[in-house]
This record gives structure tokens, sequence and C-alpha cells, in this order.
């Protein structure tokens, strides 16, 4: 690999034709080109081309910053120098100085040349544009390289080939382009297409942090082959491609033209669907049509986001320092973010991230803008629209929708035409499928209005592609905890204001382990819509069922697909095992055995892991599960009983966190509500295993006929189906097939004589043990329900409305936990509850008239409402947790 100092004896700038005194730039630019980060990835795609044959480096715009750059790069990685760059222009002072160069050869020999001397090439396709080019509408320089292209063309055909055209972006800033008249985009020229002096000011400001991208290559034998009447038109379609990859490469990392906003505005007013409500609304009268235009221009601009770069910068930094303080680190989907990056080479990206945090909204930005992808436009409630973050929000991409529009006929439009607009423009949009925050950590059920407002407006694009991205996003602690402790034990939920800013200082003193980001496999509207027998188009006509089924199979497909992409992390197994424990306390070896057997199991089923939770070995790393335990213990979830500490004394603080392993762990029964949070990220994966085990473990128990293990389930099933989300991509006789064949091969189970029973096990734990720890799993689920159907024997009496239901089923949990009809504290949970009546209404128990809740007439007794509990206690017989497991 060569050194700087090789590096700067080597360059050639004579190469660079009138620009032979930059010799003094590149000695001044060595030192911060030496610091230039430089993608593996991207490495990898240049020697493989380059192990295929000559190199053709491509670049739109010349430059002088992006040759020195590139030929930099390429030498500290050991790959081939460039040997030859086409005319960049250059400073004046350059240009003056250029007659007193000697007589050059021919660029098109000098080409040849320096391929026959086995080094690279740099081609530029367009040439730096002057102020007058700037000024014009479109300031995009004048062409070049045509000349040299009919030269690699004959080179390939004379057989001197093979030829690879590399096309690269350089990332020096993420400024899009501007569509407006700027005087200093006029003098130094626009972010996108800058002159000399920009180039070089862009470069020292950001070279730390700038990039490379390299687009889809191109072999030049492919365009010799290609039907064509003369060279020069192979000429021009190899120009017309190389520029459309570089404008993809491009639009992918910066995102669309910057608009003016009443630009937009306006764009969005002339909308031939929103034109059709306003004349449908206001009728013949011109007076109440231009009230009606004016009203909605006022729902957009209460609307709309201002995207502004110098905010965006400053969130960008702020987030910098922030999860610097606050987290351990960012674990983020390298594959997936790729794959991202390739759908916005194609389309409109729409990120259907799952929600659990206010931080979601900055964190998913964040990663996109440090991995050079274009920040989201947001869709947040208009709950966050307050003074002063609403602002900040609207200028850092976030567009405000009210909560609840429907019969709004004149809003449903503004919206509409605003999302049909930003898909059209290219704008990656993201939105919560969920709507609100989940405060359980589990996935909640997907909202479709959005989704189905998105899904329309691109049914009506046809010559855009439109992806949807399912995005798993996770911490091990979340900021809001505190909050959702409260609101999960009944407390009303707060209005977002500004007098929550000034709470912020205590929560910023905290630390909340990592973050991870995970994105699934990418819906591709086209591809689903041929699925589903949808066309597209602008006068496609689509009936409501089929739309209906569109946006149903899409909203269910993400929600599957960010279940099966959460990773777990050492934080949400350390929550798993301690709430599944039977015992007071947990030594700290034993919990690392079982989050090393449980590790191993996960792997198994195919679930993600967090990179800090396995080693190189594929087993949990003990140091892992340490952090996250130092994480729950400093934040008072889970308690530490070191040597020394007896039950008649207080157990004493410690300066710092115990290392030994003598030490013991507990949860405070009030803390169980928070680490349960963390232990529903990951329960998705035990549900199904989970309900089998409660099944056969309940009265009479194993060993117990398959077909009533099968009703037994399916029976569980229909009771939690608004509670967990269950695969639908299979019957239920097929799936239940499914996960005990599954439990049988890893000898949980066994099929002896008919009838089910324990297997011998795996990994040194027998078969009792692990059915015993499923059901633990999903045991307080069950107590919740159970609590829900005490609570509706009240019911008996008179109607009442859901919440004040609620209210009474919760004050009745705490009466069950302290007198220990109940095992978990975490069971007197408010969503938890409502799900319960919702199950029941579902399953005949009780009746919803005029917003109360009722007992049905089958159930409307002392004596028979009974049932509704015994029904849930039969699954309930057992103690859960084995301190064998």
């Amino acid at each position: 690999m060569s050194t700087l100092g090789d590096w700067l004896s080597k360059l050639d700038l004579s190469r660079v034709r009138g620009f032979a005194p930059a010799a003094v730039l590149a000695k001044i630019a060595a030192p911060m080109l030496e610091r230039l980060p430089v993608d593996p990835a991207w490495e990898a795609r240049v020697r493989i081309a380059t192990e295929r044959g000559a190199v053709v480096h491509v670049v739109r715009n010349a430059s002088v910053v992006d040759y020195l750059a590139l030929d930099h790069v390429l030498r500290r990685a050991g790959l081939p120098s460039i040997g030859f760059v086409n005319d960049v222009g250059g400073f004046p002072i350059a240009r003056k100085l250029g007659s007193a160069l000697p007589t050059r050869a021919p660029e098109t020999i000098e080409l040849g040349d320096a391929l026959d001397r086995g080094e690279s090439a740099l081609l530029f396709m367009k040439g730096a544009p002057s102020m007058l080019d700037r000024a014009a509408a479109h300031p995009r320089g004048r062409s070049e390289g045509s000349p040299l292209l009919r030269t690699l063309l004959v080179r390939e055909r004379d057989g001197r080939g093979p030829i690879t055209l590399l096309p690269h972006f350089f990332v020096w800033t993420q400024r899009a382009e501007k569509l407006r008249f700027s005087l200093f985009d006029t003098v130094f020229g626009p972010a996108d297409f800058p002159g000399d002096a920009r180039a070089a000011m862009q470069f020292l400001a950001h070279h730390r942090n700038a990039s490379i991208r390299v687009g889809e290559s191109m072999l030049v034998a492919d365009a010799v082959t290609a039907e064509a009447p003369t060279d020069e038109t192979r000429v021009q379609r190899v120009t017309y491609a190389l520029l459309r990859r570089l404008e993809r490469e491009r639009r992918a990392v910066v995102g669309p033209a910057e608009k003016p906003v009443d630009r937009v505005r306006e764009e969005v007013l002339r909308s031939p669907k929103l034109q059709s409500i306003l004349r449908d609304l206001s009728g013949p009268g011109v007076e109440s049509r231009a009230a009606l235009v004016d009203k909605a221009r006022g729902m957009l601009r209460e609307l709309e986001a201002t995207p502004d770069p110098q905010t965006i910068q400053g969130l960008e930094l702020l987030m910098d320092s922030l999860v610097d303080k606050l987290y351990a680190g960012i674990e983020i989907d390298g594959e997936g973010l790729e794959r991202v990056r390739a759908a916005l080479r194609k389309g409109t990206v729409v990120l259907l991230p799952s929600h659990k945090s206010h931080v979601d909204y900055l964190l998913l930005s964040f990663v996109f803008r440090k991995n050079a992808l274009p920040a989201p436009m947001i869709a947040a409630g208009d709950n966050l629209s307050f003074f002063p973050l609403g602002a900040i929000f609207r200028r850092s991409g976030a567009f405000f929708i009210r909560r609840s529009f429907r019969g709004d006929r004149l809003y449903t439009a503004v919206v509409d035409a605003y999302v049909r607009r930003l898909i059209r423009d290219g704008f990656t949009l993201e939105f919560f499928l969920e709507g609100g925050r989940s405060r359980t950590g589990k996935l909640l059920s997907p909202k479709l209005g959005l989704l189905n407002m998105v899904i329309d407006a691109a049914l009506g694009i046809e010559n855009r592609e439109v992806f949807f991205v399912p995005v798993s996003i996770g911490y091990e602690r979340m900021m809001e905890e505190g909050t959702y402790a409260q609101e999960l034990s009944g407390a009303k939920k707060r209005k977002e204001d500004v007098t929550a800013l000034l709470k912020v200082g205590s929560v910023l003193r905290e630390k909340y382990g990592r973050a991870n980001v995970q994105f699934g496999e990418i819906l591709e509207l086209s591809a689903v819509c041929e699925r589903t027998g949808v066309r597209r188009g602008p006068d496609a006509e689509v009936t409501p069922a089929k739309r209906r089924a569109l946006v149903s199979r899409i909203a269910h497909q993400a929600m599957s697909e960010i279940n099966r992409v959460t990773a777990v992390t050492p934080g949400s197994l350390v929550a798993l095992v301690l709430l599944c424990h039977g015992g007071r306390a947990m030594p700290h070896i034993e919990l690392v055995e079982r989050c090393r057997r449980l590790g191993a199991m996960v792997r198994r089923l195919g679930a993600r892991t967090a990179p800090s939770l396995m080693g190189e070995d594929g087993t949990v790393r003990p140091e892992a599960i340490r952090e996250a335990l130092a994480v729950y213990v400093r934040g008072g979830l889970v308690r530490q009983h070191v040597p020394g500490d007896t039950l008649t004394s207080k157990a004493r603080k410690q300066d710092r966190i115990y290392a030994g392993d003598d030490v013991l762990y507990s949860i405070p029964s009030e803390r169980r509500l928070l680490l349960d949070i963390a232990k529903n990220i990951i329960v998705h994966l035990f549900v199904d295993r989970g309900l089998v085990s409660v099944a056969l473990l309940a009265s009479p128990g194993p060993p117990l006929a398959r077909a009533e293990l099968c009703e037994r389930v399916r029976s569980l099933s229909r009771l939690f189906k608004f509670e967990f989300m269950f695969r639908a991509d299979a019957p239920f006789e097929v799936i239940f097939d499914e996960v005990t064949n599954a439990m049988q091969a890893e000898g949980e189970l066994a099929f002896v004589d008919g009838r089910m029973s324990f297997g011998g096990g795996h990994d040194g734990v027998d078969g009792r043990a692990w059915i015993t720890f499923y059901a633990a799993v999903v045991r307080n689920f069950l107590e919740g329900y159970r609590v829900a159907a005490r609570a509706a024997r009240s019911l008996v009496k008179g109607p009442l409305a859901q919440k004040e239901l609620c209210a009474k089923a919760l004050r009745l949990g705490e009466q069950m936990y302290m007198a220990g009809e109940i095992e978990r504290s975490e069971a007197v949970c408010q969503p938890l509850i409502e799900n319960a009546f919702t199950a029941f209404v579902d399953q005949g128990y009780l009746v919803r008239t005029d917003g109360k809740l009722t007992l049905a007439p089958s159930f409307a007794s002392d004596s028979t409402s009974l049932a509704i509990e015994a029904r849930i206690t039969g699954y309930l017989l057992r103690r859960s947790g084995d301190p064998s497991w």
C-alpha cells in the first residue's frame, strides 16, 4: 500500500490538461486526503473491475478535487493509479500558465497509452459551466468525453479489452440542488455542480465525513456488440446510460432538488384530484371557490415540511453528541441499508419503522445522513407541532398530520395531494404503521389510513416505482420508560408540550445501552400489485375491495417483516431470562448460562442477533450480558445483591457496578413492568411455542392426545388474536404441525403412542424445563386476561364504559397480585387489559353497546360470569419458572 509520501512523489498533475500548477493544491490537500474515509464495499467493487481488465473511472462533473481524491484512494488501496484524466479547466492562474506547458499528444492517444501501461483512467462527462451558464435555467456545463468514449469502443473492438466503465459519485456534501436563483450558486456554482472554488470549500469543510459511491458498472464490450447504425449512436447511448447511472447514484445520496416552499404549495394546489374536490365542494360560485382555495392553502401551511439544510446539519451534530452521551452505540444492518440504497436508485422509498420512542424520528434520519442517504420526510402527528420543537421538526423534514380527519373531505384531499407530490418528486417518506408509540414493546396492530393514502397516490403514478421498507428500531432502555410505566399503570397520557423540555435534563443523565436498526425485505409495489391483480396508472380503475386487499397485504407483510428482523439484544435476552425466572433472585453465573442456552436457541429459530451479543465463536458473550445488566442496575430496573447484603439490612450502595461472579440479581416488583417492555421486543419469537406449552401443561397435563393439544392451542390463539401477530401465510393446522414438529426435533416434545409429552431436551436441559420456560414467557398475558375476566364480573350490576371498567380492573389486579392470586406484577397493565376486553367481545362474553361494555346474556349472572375467568384459570394451575432450566 502506497504511503502519503509515495503518492505525492508519483502524482503527475501534468496529466491534467491546463492544471499543472495545481501541484501546490495537491501538497495542501495531501494531509486531508489521508483522512478521507473509504468504504470497503467501494474498494471491493473497484478491485473486482480491475481483475477483469482495464478500468476507466467515470465522474459527472469536471473537478480537480475529485481527481486528487480518487487518485489518492486508489494508490492507498494498492489499485492502479490514474494515468490519464481529461480536461478539467482549473483556476484562472492555471489557465494563464497553460500556454507555457509543452506540446501534448492528443487526448485519445494519451488515454490509450495510459491503459497500455496498466494504469486506470478518469473520464469527466461534463466540463465546468461558465458563470453565464450558471445563471441559465439549467447550469449543466458543456458535454465532454465523446471522442474518448469512441476511442474505448475502438480498443475493445480491436481486442485490447476488456474495459470496464465505473461510474463514481463523490459525496462532499449532501446539500441538494436548488431550483431557484441564488447569487452564491451563480458565482461559485450549485452544490451539485460546483465551480473550482466551491469544490475546494466543500472538500475543506467535509473531507472527514466524505464518501465515494460507485454506481452500476458498464462493460464497453456490451456497447460494441449492441445493435446500432453507427459508433456515434453507440457513443450517445453509452453517454446517456452513464449519466443516468451517475444521476441515480447522486439522487440516492442527496435526494430530489430543493424547491421554494411557495412553489411546492402551488404545485400541490394544482393537483387534478384536489381541484376536482374543490369544484365539487364549492359549486359554481366563484367567491366560495376562492374561499375554499384559501382554506386549502392554510391547511397546507399547517401541514407542510420546510426542510432546511442548516437545520438538518445542526440536528445531525446534536445527534452525534447525544448518541455518544446516551448510547453505547447504534448497531445497524449494513446489508439492509445497501438494499435501501439500491431501491433509492430505482424509485421512491417509503420507510415503515416500528415506533417505540420519540427518538425514532431522529434516529433513522441520523442513520441515513451518516450513511450518505437523503434524510426522509417524516409524517408526524400534529401533537408534536408545539413551539419550539414543531418549527425545528418542520425544518428538519417533518410534516404534521391531524390525528383524525375522517369526514373532512377537503383536508383529506389536501393531505393526499401533498403526499402524491412528495412521491412524484422522489422524496423518501417515513411514517409509522402503528400510528402511535407502543408502550409495551410489542408491535401494535397496523393503522391503514396514511398507508392507504400513500398507496392510492403511488398507484396513480405509472412511471415511478415505489418501495416499502419495513424497519425495526429497538432500544435496550427507552428515554420515556418512566412515563410509560405511569401510562401502563393507568395514568392518563399527557399531551406533549414545552413543559416536557424542562425535564429533559434528568433524562440526559441516564445511560440507555445500545440502539438497533434492522431492515426487512423490501416490498416493491408493482410486484405486490401483480400478485393481487391490481393495475397501476392514472387511468387504471381499482375496485375498493382490491384496494383494501392490497393495502392490508402490504401492511401485514411489513409488520411481519419488522418482527422477523427485530434483533435479539443483550438487554432483551437478560430481561426475558430474569422475568421468566421463578425464584426470588438469580446468581450471575446461572443467568449467563441461561442466556447462552437461549442465545443458541434463537439462532436456531433463525432470529437476528445484535452484533454485540454474539462472539466470534457464535455463542453469547458473557461481557455483553454483564454490560446489559449494568445498564439495568444503573437505571434501577434490576437490583444487585452483593456479598454482605442481608435480609435485615438495607442493600449497600456501590460506587461502581459490582463485577464479581457471586452477585445475585432480582427485579423490584414495581420495576417489572419496565423490564417487560424490553422482554416484549422479542416475545414474538416464543409465542407459538409458549401457547403449545401452556396448552400441554394445563389440566390434566401431559401426556395429551395430539388432537386435544391442537384444539387447546387453537382456542388460545383465538383468545390472543388481538394480543399477538400470528402468521397469516398458512392455515392454523399447518402452522401447528410446523411448530410441534420443530419442538419434537429439538427434543422439547415427544410423540409416543399418539400422545404428546416431554422430550429429552437439548443444550443440557430436559424437555420439561424447556416447556416450563416457554409457558413462563406468556404467563403474564394469561394473568392479565384473568384480571380482566375477574373485573368483567362487575358488569352483572350493569354496563360500564371501557375506561371505567379498565380502571376497576387495574385496582383489582393490584389486589390479586398482593394476595398471591397472580404471580406477575407486569400482568396489571392497561393495554393488556384493554386487549382482553376486546377479545372478550370477540369471543362473545361481552357486548359493546352505545360505547359501554356489558355481559352477553349467556354470562349475565353471578354464576355464569365465573366461567370467563375459569376458562383462563385452567391454563394457570401450575406456577411459572423452573430453577432447573
